[in-house]
């Protein structure tokens, strides 16, 4: 068996560096713009990482009523660190359900409810969905594993739920809600809901099942009857 000897190659050699600047050359790529690259950059803000997944509408949502703002207060003070000296994170806590009229600016508050508990250092895995787009995503059809996406959606420790409601009535989507809350309910994993809806709607909607949980597990918020979108339009 023969055994190569060879001096290894720093990366900062001359002859790799020639060799690297050819081959960069002959791929029409500006040394100066790979060498750029290697410098420091800049450490990430947590806020920054979370606007990537906050609709450009509400990049920059405030929340101020009082109700949410405790909210936001509740799950930050409930927030615990998973080994000692490391980030507090979000893994259990209260929940909101906000009822008002369209454009009341329900899911104003609810993404700047988001971006306050970030801004306050806690840690926290979110996602955000429209319920009309929730169903359509569960709904069983050929090469989608509807099951585990309905368990990443049931675990994940902070849920934003826009317009429940909205979507079609039927035996099926009660079913899915009440799975879905369900398990947010056992775990009590905080919840950000909002809806059109009265109680006696959303009753008649999602039947006594979901209705009872959601009563028992969120605090209710009544936004005034002023749609803010058109208000500000005028």
């Amino acid at each position: 068996m023969r055994t190569l000897n060879r001096e290894p190659q720093l990366l900062g050699s001359e002859g790799t560096v020639s060799r690297l600047a050819r081959i960069l050359a002959s791929r029409n790529i500006d040394p100066a713009a790979v060498a750029a690259l290697g410098d420091e950059t800049e450490p990430v803000d947590p806020l920054d990482a979370l606007l990537t997944g906050v609709p450009p509408r509400y990049q920059a949502a405030v929340a101020d009523h009082p109700q949410v703002l405790n909210w936001v207060r509740e799950v930050a003070e409930a927030a615990v660190a998973p080994t000692r000296g490391a980030r507090r994170q979000v893994t259990t806590g209260p929940s909101l359900l906000m009822a008002g009229v369209v454009g009341a600016g329900k899911t104003h508050q609810a993404y700047g409810a988001v971006r306050m508990l970030v801004r306050s250092g806690v840690g926290v895995r979110w996602r955000a969905t429209a319920a009309a787009d929730l169903y359509a995503g569960l709904r069983p059809r050929p090469g989608v594993d509807s099951e585990r996406e309905l368990a990443a959606v049931s675990r994940c420790p902070l849920l934003i739920i826009d317009d429940l409601g909205a979507a079609k009535a039927s035996e099926w989507v009660e079913e899915v809600t009440y799975r879905l809350i369900n398990r947010r309910y056992n775990y009590e994993l905080p919840t950000l809901i909002t809806t059109n809806l009265a109680i006696k709607d959303l009753r008649a909607y999602l039947g006594d099942r979901v209705t009872s949980r959601l009563a028992q597990m969120t605090t209710r918020v009544e936004f005034e009857p002023v749609d803010r979108r058109r208000h500000r339009a005028a």
